[in-house]
């Protein structure tokens, strides 16, 4: 699967926010900085160097269509594609040679537009004669076929089964194990007669659709068997974790967490995946800590704020990573920052936890405020 780094510069934060929420739901998206000043923007631009660039048109000081220009002389590479309330803006946006542009609101069907093209761009020969199934389980449940589709399920059942399976790949899972899962209410030969329903119609869906994943039949019951197909939760599944504090392969460490767009199967109710959800969020912690360790060492400062910030926009209550956030700051003299994060934090713990900050993270703030 393509992955493209990607900044967003927009003035206006409330916009900015929904933009980071709607990008980085997206599978082929990581986000790398986000700006409300086109100044800051292009002064991090060196360090940076995104694949694709989300720009505001209408912005103060220096406008979209400015920052454009500049960008294209500092980072030939960077895709250009502009958001904009106004049509009128588009056939000027294409002459300082943007990619594509988007209108306001930005929604995820335009973004998934985006993404598309710059795939298709980037293609192969081989690749663009054959497409592949993507599959999400990270910050949501998402299946799509090879022309990009979304793959609905034809019950509730066989949607949950399939996540099942795909969070047990190579796993030998007995059928009353399956039902006992499913439908854990139900007498055993009710239960099992529905489970072969549901496997057929399953195996049935993935042969329509293309998605070159197997359900076989096991001894006692049924396996996935995943074959190339690579997706989140099996990468996640097949890296040693305990490599990643000492590993200086940046780039598997990037993908990794590029990969993690929220807690497992968000949104789904389903019993068996809170221990899995829990245990992926402290691997996904544990890569978040390895890199901020190394952009701190390589100084690439703005990087590990805005990774600091898209682990809290998951884990809002995580102290470790808003104490290096708030040591962050402090590394830069920057004590408005420190003061408003800080509040943030503190009315957060109160009422989600009605707990108080530690003692330790009082003092130092106590100490950097003074």
């Amino acid at each position: 699967m393509r992955l493209y780094t990607a900044i967003i510069v927009e003035d206006e934060t409330p916009i900015l926010n929904l933009m980071k929420y709607v990008i980085g739901q997206n599978r082929h998206f990581t986000i790398i900085g986000t700006f409300t000043s086109s100044l800051e923007a292009l002064s991090c631009l060196t360090e940076l160097q995104p694949d694709v660039a989300f720009l505001d048109v209408e912005m103060p000081r220096m406008n979209g269509l400015e920052l454009a220009e500049k960008i294209c002389e500092v980072s030939e590479h960077t895709k250009i594609i502009f958001t904009t309330a106004f049509k009128h803006y588009a056939l000027e946006a294409f002459k300082v040679y943007a990619f594509d542009y988007i209108l306001k609101p930005v929604m995820p069907v335009a973004i998934d537009r985006i993404a598309n093209r710059l795939i298709k761009l980037h293609r192969t020969p081989d690749e663009r004669q054959t497409g592949a199934a993507s599959i999400r389980c990270f910050g949501g449940f998402e299946v799509r076929n090879r022309e990009g589709g979304l793959v609905r399920f034809p019950t509730r059942k066989t949607e949950e089964l399939f996540a099942f399976f795909l969070c047990h790949p190579g796993q030998d899972l007995s059928k009353w194990r399956l039902a006992d899962v499913l439908w854990m209410e139900m007498i055993e030969d009710r239960a099992s007669h529905n489970l072969h329903n549901t496997i057929y119609r399953l195996k049935k869906l993935l042969k329509e659709q293309e998605i070159d994943i197997d359900i076989q039949k096991t001894h006692e019951g049924y396996m996935l068997e995943p074959a190339d197909h690579l997706y989140d939760v099996l990468e996640y599944g097949r890296y040693d974790f305990s490599l990643a504090e000492r590993s200086q392969d940046t780039s598997k460490l990037e993908q990794l967490w590029s990969l993690y767009k929220g807690p497992l199967l968000e949104g789904k109710d389903y019993l068996w995946k809170a221990p899995l959800e829990e245990g992926f969020c402290k691997q996904y912690t544990v890569l978040t800590r390895s890199l901020i360790q190394l952009d701190l060492v390589r100084e690439e400062w703005k990087k590990s704020e805005y990774r600091l910030e898209a682990y809290l926009s998951l884990y809002p209550l995580h102290e470790e990573m808003n104490q290096i956030l708030l040591d962050l700051y402090w590394r830069f003299v920057n004590k408005e920052k420190i003061a408003k994060h800080y509040a943030k934090y503190e009315a957060a713990i109160r009422l989600e936890m009605g707990m108080e900050p530690s003692q330790e993270m009082k003092s130092r703030i106590v100490s950097y405020l003074a």
